[in-house]
């Protein structure tokens, strides 16, 4: 089946000479490229928000296949579509659907149907095309289109589903979520809103992205493709997100009273450093499978050395998780770093153990403590700098540098007083410590 264009002469032009012409104007082939899991692309007319497309892609080494999650906006067809046995024209020539792909994803999922209807008049899917095409002729596609009004926990499982269909696949695959932002609102005032919504997306939070929508009434059209974006790239293993570049339309035509804005975003892989992915790797083996991972056959320096080591685990913006030792417990800090990072999402009285669910939310912080030192008193001691260790007899408390909400040096002890069970008016030993932390 061939599904004909319906935006070219609208969105794009029609004629081939004209739309090669358009594209050697916004997309720089010279640019130097790289892998990512994903991007955010707006989808309106080349004239309004194509520079802003061209300058995410320029960026992007493309792989194979691209999984495109747009907006339905007509309301046909069923409300969560992949379209699969068809090709999709463009004035550029045909790209083919893979097929293999679409139907493993659908399989992973309790929402996505296979369905063509939803495509025939959608223009989220199609305006990324020719941008596509121009950088690579025999790109692939998975085009997907969601309905707005469906709940975050949809939008989430298809994310899941996109990820494992992904990682089912023996190339990369590039997932892109197409949408716009503020629709029809004075330029500062869309611009403020479609911040506010772009720094949930850098912090890779979906929950927090779609709050933000909620509350802030940002008409943003592909809110659940990009929460869709978001859950995938935390079930491939996380990523790292980037602003490219953020216009509205009013930069275009001139008229600020009623823009549209266009956010293009490109999120690339996390590279953990290897005492956080140990930490990752010791709780994720022993969530799912009741198993305590061994230190890796050789030992890099920092894991060679014998510290006292605290992991973190932090879900969103909120703790999750922290045990640590005070002192060296174990051989050396690999062996440190397994069994705190178990406890920190199993043992931590705090909190209720880890689920598997939880796993790809979680971000990991390791921090490999100084041997403690003897201060006489608390003229020494930085809030920032150091670590405390405050003791009254058996009883100990401690606490980590550099934490958010506390700024004072009195606020460390009198933290360290509750956690130790001391009184306010019992006299202390103090001692201070460094970390090295890695995140």
């Amino acid at each position: 089946m061939l599904r004909r264009e319906v935006a070219a002469g609208s969105f794009y032009p029609a004629d081939r000479e004209e739309l090669l012409d358009n594209m050697g104007e916004m997309i720089d082939k010279n640019q130097e490229k790289r892998r990512v899991f994903g991007a955010v692309l707006p989808h309106a007319g080349y004239i309004y928000s194509g520079k802003v497309a061209g300058k995410v892609l320029s960026k992007i080494e493309l792989p194979q296949t691209a999984v495109i999650i747009g907006r339905n906006h007509t309301g046909m067809g069923k409300p969560f579509s992949v379209a699969v046995e068809e090709s999709w024209q463009t004035p550029l020539g045909t790209v083919e659907v893979d097929e293999q792909l679409a139907r493993s994803i659908i399989g992973f999922s309790r929402y996505l149907e296979e369905d063509s209807a939803a495509h025939l008049r959608e223009h989220s899917i199609e305006v990324q095309l020719p941008l596509l095409q121009y950088l690579k002729p025999d790109i692939k596609i998975v085009p997907v289109v969601l309905t707005a009004a469906a709940p975050a926990s949809a939008y989430k499982e298809i994310g899941q589903a996109i990820a494992r269909g992904v990682k089912g696949c023996e190339g990369s695959v590039l997932i892109l979520a197409s949408s716009d932002m503020t629709h029809y609102e004075p330029h500062d005032t869309a611009r403020d809103k479609d911040m506010k919504v772009i720094e949930a997306i850098l912090e890779m939070d979906e929950d927090l992205m779609l709050q933000v929508v909620s509350k802030y009434h940002v008409s943003m059209c592909g809110a659940g493709p990009v929460a869709c974006l978001i859950r995938a790239v935390k079930e491939l293993g996380g990523g790292v997100a980037e602003l490219v570049d953020y216009q509205t339309s009013g930069e275009t035509t001139g008229n600020y009273s009623d823009v549209v804005g266009y956010a293009g975003i490109i999120i690339s892989p996390k590279v953990l450093h290897p005492l956080v992915s140990l930490a990752k790797g010791a709780v994720e083996t022993f969530v799912k499978q009741r198993q305590v991972i061994k230190p890796p056959a050789e030992l890099t320096p920092e894991m060679a050395e014998k510290a006292g080591v605290f992991v973190s685990l932090h879900k969103g913006r909120e703790l999750r998780g922290c045990i640590g030792t005070f002192a060296p417990a174990k051989k050396n800090v690999a062996e440190e770093i397994i069994a705190n990072a178990i406890n920190a999402a199993m043992e931590d009285p705090r909190f209720s153990p880890v689920s598997v669910q939880e796993l790809a939310d979680l971000d990991y912080s390791v921090d490999v403590l100084t041997e403690p030192e003897l201060v006489d008193d608390e003229s020494e001691l930085d809030p920032v700098r150091y670590g405390v260790i405050v003791e009254a007899g058996v009883r100990r408390g401690l606490l980590l540098p550099d934490l958010e909400g506390v700024n004072t040096v009195e606020k460390q002890i009198e933290i360290c007083r509750m956690k130790a069970g001391i009184g306010s008016h019992e006299p202390l030993t103090l001692y201070r410590f460094e970390v090295k932390r890695f995140r």
